[in-house]
């Protein structure tokens, strides 16, 4: 017999025989919780009872307490049990933190595990791609989150794919990339052979609605395990109809966006076994002020999904759809101990969240995270606008009119109100040859989106954006995956060329100026994409570049104005705006 099955069986024994007496009130069980009203999201009811916990994992509901022994009795006082909650579908890079800050600001929440992309991380490590996954997943299993991820399935070299596939935690392949997968890439066909072979799962990527029957058909008939892009009625008909597990995002998408796609299900009576709930991109003051999947919870139940079902679309639903329902998404025995205690199944309010039987956040603050240092991840500004000047940000119209009196130039909006209002080409006033930056009388301030490193004439984009409006001064940021572009939205071409300069001596970073001098900086050091910082620090650093945008006329809703403008290259890319 092999050395390591020998060991892994004698393992196995041990633990079968221990559970077998403890529950015979012959050895000590870990964690006893009891006095609670206990979510089954099996039948889809709730009962009075108890937990009891051993070596991570829950081992007996209701034990025999008369006979029982236990190391530590947790007392519930009466507050439902629900699973741990998890995303389904989150970017690690989208809240610009790394791994262990994560966990500082979405364990509170109750999530207990994610299933997270990195693929534009290991993008913009480029050569360093494998590199950057193995720091990435450094001592993943200490966090105090469960951690499943994916290799990229776009954005990074074929060879980058393949190593990271055999990591740890790795399960499968990423977002691909529809310019490629549409057009029969080969490296498209290894990487979905390479996920294939080893049992993976795929993650889908684009709005349903948007592909051919072709590629409808063809995403699931290669085994593409989900679909997050979603945005309308439409696209969850298509989703649900070809059998795409679906994904719910709330990240990204705008109050507006979300609504639409949760009145669907309840006015279409879907049945919600359907869906599950993930983020997709979300910001850390987000997550700080409004909450993850708890807050996603109560708001699918606030619009009128049962509380239970929208429990289970962030619990069974998704451990069902990757295959992990005998590890995760219920309070039953075998499953790991992943526990979030709640004074209302309605509107979630996490007052004790377990990981593996560990009490690791009570009342909105985490107790116990991993030490993990990301410092050798950072990397020093390589700068490429050396030769940019102020008048290449200048807006050429796209078209005038036969008057002379209007100009058709690009408009761009945020990305989380949906593509078809991303990016438009409007009619503008022509004074003296200059383009007037309004909309049907309505003011708005310019937006460039502006190539990093030339190989020959630079790549700019240069137009009018509704998401920043500033009256002196300019905001920009930088963003390497796929390709190294910046943008950077102001009044003057000379201000936005100095501002747009500054961010180019970092890896990566936010700065807004005025007068040509720095407001605010938020460095993003590893790789350009990730901050080396606490949460603390980083929701400062966000709230220096709010304040300061703030100090120049912007009245800013919703996300963080940084991810607002990181959330652009999303669509920048998607529409062919970034070479």
């Amino acid at each position: 017999m092999n050395q390591h099955v020998a060991i892994a069986e004698a393992a196995h024994y041990d633990t079968v025989r221990a559970i077998f007496a403890i529950l015979n009130g012959e050895r000590e069980a870990d964690l006893l919780l009891k006095n609670l009203n206990i979510l089954d999201v099996h039948g889809e009811t709730v009962y009075h009872g108890s937990i009891l916990v051993y070596d991570k994992r829950i081992i007996a509901l209701n034990p025999d307490e008369s006979i029982l022994k236990v190391k530590e009795v947790f007392d519930g006082k009466g507050l439902y049990a629900i699973p741990g909650l998890i995303d389904a579908h989150i970017h690690f890079e989208s809240q610009l933190a790394h791994p262990t800050a994560l966990a500082e600001a979405m364990v509170p929440c109750g999530t207990t595990t994610i299933y997270s992309e990195c693929l534009d991380l290991l993008s913009a490590a480029g050569e360093e791609g494998v590199e950057a996954a193995q720091k990435l997943f450094k001592d993943y299993d200490k966090l105090p989150y469960r951690l499943y991820a994916f290799a990229p399935g776009k954005k990074t070299a074929a060879n980058v794919t393949e190593a990271v596939l055999k990591m740890e935690p790795v399960i499968g392949l990423g977002e691909f990339e529809h310019f490629t997968y549409s057009s029969g890439n080969d490296d498209d066909f290894r990487k979905a052979a390479w996920v294939r072979a080893q049992g993976g799962f795929m993650n889908g990527h684009w709005g349903v609605t948007a592909l051919s029957d072709m590629i409808l058909n063809y995403l699931p008939a290669i085994g593409c395990s989900n679909n997050h892009d979603v945005w309308n009625e439409k696209d969850l008909e298509k989703s649900v109809r070809y059998g795409f597990p679906t994904h719910i995002k709330f990240g990204v998408g705008s109050a507006e966006v979300i609504k639409v796609l949760l009145r669907a299900i309840v006015d279409r009576k879907w049945p919600t076994d359907n869906f599950m709930l993930c983020t997709d991109n979300i910001s850390i003051e987000r997550l700080l002020t409004m909450g993850h999947m708890d807050w996603i919870i109560s708001l699918c139940a606030e619009m009128g999904i049962n509380p239970i079902h929208a429990i289970k679309m962030a619990t069974l639903n998704t451990a069902r759809s990757f295959h992990m329902e005998d590890k995760l998404g219920s309070l039953t025995p075998g499953r790991f101990a992943d526990i979030v205690l709640t004074d209302s199944l309605s509107k979630i309010n996490p007052r004790y969240v377990f990981k593996d039987g560990e009490l690791v956040a009570k009342d909105r603050k985490l107790l116990t995270n991993a030490e993990i240092d990301y410092s050798g991840m950072c990397k020093k500004g390589v700068p490429g606008l050396a030769d940019l000047t102020a008048d290449q940000l200048d807006i050429v119209p796209l078209e005038i009119s036969e008057d002379g009196s209007k100009a058709k130039v690009y408009l761009f909006d945020v990305y989380g109100r949906g593509h078809a209002k991303f990016y438009q080409e409007v009619w503008v006033p022509l004074r003296d040859g200059k383009v007037v930056p309004e909309v049907d009388g309505v003011k708005y301030s310019r937006l460039s989106v502006i190539q990093r490193y030339a190989d020959s004439k630079r790549h700019i984009v240069n137009g009018l954006f509704k998401g920043v409006s500033i009256d002196r001064g300019a905001v920009a940021t930088f963003w390497p995956a796929p390709k190294p572009y910046f943008v950077v939205v102001g009044e003057d071409s000379a201000e936005m060329c100095h501002c747009v300069k500054r961010v180019d001596t970092y890896a990566g970073a936010c700065i807004v100026t005025e007068n040509k001098v720095e407001k605010a900086v938020m460095p993003l050091d590893i790789y350009g994409v990730m901050a080396n910082m606490t949460v603390s620090e980083l929701t400062a650093a966000a709230g220096s570049i709010d304040a300061a945008l703030a100090a120049m006329g912007n009245r800013n809703e919703g996300e963080p104005v940084v991810n607002k403008l990181l959330s652009l290259f999303i669509s920048l890319h998607r529409f062919r705006l970034m070479h």
